[in-house]
């Protein structure tokens, strides 16, 4: 018969611990320690207290600063997570030194970092250049999406907003209309009752928020003026696609120097797209290292900020900038079968603009029904090609056989509408654009824009999966800007502790 070791629980041992010796050289909180006391000016948070003369000790800012780091290190972003932390693992309550702060303590610390982040970054960020971290040679800047404390759901519109508070307020009515009507019957159920007015006490509140919000934030309006979708629990957040479908979010946005992988500049922004963040990464790039760097080191950057205005602005920089366009990789001949490893889409079931056949010398369109199209907008410019518009005469359209595999409705003002492109944009002076094209379609362009992808994605890689930061917890751009810089430090001081010298 098998024999085992003797146990008991209810015995006691007594573990004297020096604090000091649990911060071990090597470590990523020995070196946070030592940068947090000897690399990092602390006197930014002196205007947070005026308690020199009355008041209740406040807890050091090189304490907080120290623990909430190092549990952003290993993944845990709730402040009741550190502050159990601070009370069961032995590393934080050596850097703690055993005071054991308040999780409210810790959230309004976090919450206040957006007054003093970005100095204390780029204090981290001298220390990797003094180390010889940072090679001065390419730079590469992309964005990460990621979803924010607020709901999607709650996202639209002034007008889509107004009309969801007016149901919610239609719903109330009714639900007290059949409380009026079983009060005068009789027909009370105490339980149904009860239930209901919980719920008309939620949707009441709720319709308090809509209305609170339509009142005292104006209508966002995109680029083209026109208005877009804002959100009542935080209006800075945007509603933005990626590849796990819609959230609504920010979008991380970092510059990676490639010698090791050193975050230069970085910041959060609530918007989908990416064409408008290059000139604020590349300036804060610039204040972080100055002009020299920008002289001295390349630009890499994928399709999302591929754009006229980016590229004027890095040739008005001097800035040798490598942009990639949508069709770089089909023009790649080391790419060439790639669309045969893509999904396959459905087909789409109306008519294509190519089902469509275009006389060039008569300047006619015929439908595949045979119906000729009348020319409505002649000689429309659209980026660098010129288009003729064409539309179907509305008569011809309602009694067409092939309506359904035309149209989506029923057409009720016009016709089925297409445009024909018949040329391209002569421009008086050089493309920009094409230039790009040619530039990064190069033998070098090539080259150099091939380190890129393993510059800036192992970094976004770290960040979400080694340190599980897979969507922020704070609201407000303020506030989730710092939370970024945040990880951005504690990913550069894991580069000094690895490759740097602390001693």
């Amino acid at each position: 018969m098998a024999r085992y070791k003797d146990y008991n629980y209810k015995q006691t041992k007594l573990l004297p611990v020096d604090f000091a010796e649990q911060i071990l050289p090597g470590s990523f909180e020995y070196t946070l320690n030592y940068l947090v006391d000897n690399e990092l000016d602390l006197s930014v948070f002196e205007s947070r207290y005026n308690n020199d003369e009355t008041g209740c000790p406040a807890y050091d800012p090189a304490i907080l600063l120290k623990i909430i780091l190092a549990a952003y290190a290993r993944g845990f972003t709730t402040s009741r997570s550190i502050e159990r932390l601070c009370r069961e693992n032995i590393i934080f309550m050596a850097l703690s030194a055993d005071s054991q702060p308040h999780y409210t303590t810790i959230a309004s610390f976090i919450s206040n970092m957006k007054e003093v982040i970005q100095p204390l970054f780029v204090e981290v960020l001298m220390v990797c250049g003094n180390a010889g971290l940072i090679g001065e040679e390419m730079f590469a800047i992309d964005g990460c999406k990621m979803p924010s404390n607020a709901s999607k759901e709650w996202s639209g519109t002034h007008a889509d907003l107004t009309k969801k508070q007016l149901k919610i307020d239609r719903a109330v009515r009714r639900m007290l209309k059949r409380h009026r009507e079983e009060d005068a019957s009789d027909s009370v159920d105490p339980d149904v009752r009860q239930r209901d007015e919980q719920q008309i006490k939620k949707l009441q509140a709720i319709s308090r928020k809509v209305k609170k919000h339509l009142t005292t934030t104006e209508e966002k309006l995109g680029s083209r003026g026109t208005p877009i979708k804002s959100n009542i629990t935080d209006n800075d957040s945007a509603k933005m696609k990626t590849s796990h479908g819609v959230i609504q979010g920010y979008v991380g946005v970092s510059a990676v120097d490639d010698k090791h992988q050193v975050i230069i500049s970085a910041g959060a922004f609530g918007q989908c797209q990416e064409h408008d963040l290059l000139e604020p990464i590349v300036q804060g790039v610039k204040d972080n290292l100055g002009e020299e760097y920008i002289e001295k080191a390349r630009l890499t950057a994928d399709s999302g900020f591929h754009n006229k205005n980016n590229i004027e602005f890095c040739q008005s920089e001097n800035i040798d900038a490598y942009i990639a366009d949508k069709g770089f990789r089909s023009r790649d001949p080391r790419f060439k079968d790639y669309k045969r490893f893509k999904p396959k889409l459905k087909q789409n079931k109306y008519f294509a603009p190519a089902d469509f056949s275009f006389s060039k010398e008569t300047n006619t369109c015929h439908c595949p029904a045979g119906k000729k199209l009348w020319l409505s907008t002649p000689n429309t410019v659209m980026g660098d090609h010129i288009y003729h518009r064409f539309e179907g005469y509305l008569n011809d359209c309602r009694q067409c056989t092939l309506q359904q595999r035309c149209m989506r409705k029923p057409p009720s003002s016009r016709g089925r509408q297409i445009s024909v492109r018949i040329g391209e944009v002569k421009h008086p002076v050089p493309n920009l654009l094409k230039q790009m094209q040619e530039k990064i379609d190069s033998r070098k362009g090539r080259h150099i824009y091939s380190q890129r992808i393993a510059t800036v994605e192992p970094v976004f890689g770290n960040i979400n999966t080694n340190k599980r930061l897979n969507r922020f917890t704070l609201r407000g751009k303020t506030k989730i800007n710092a939370q970024w810089l945040m990880y951005c430090m504690v990913h550069n001081i894991e580069k000094i502790q690895h490759y740097g010298s602390i001693e």
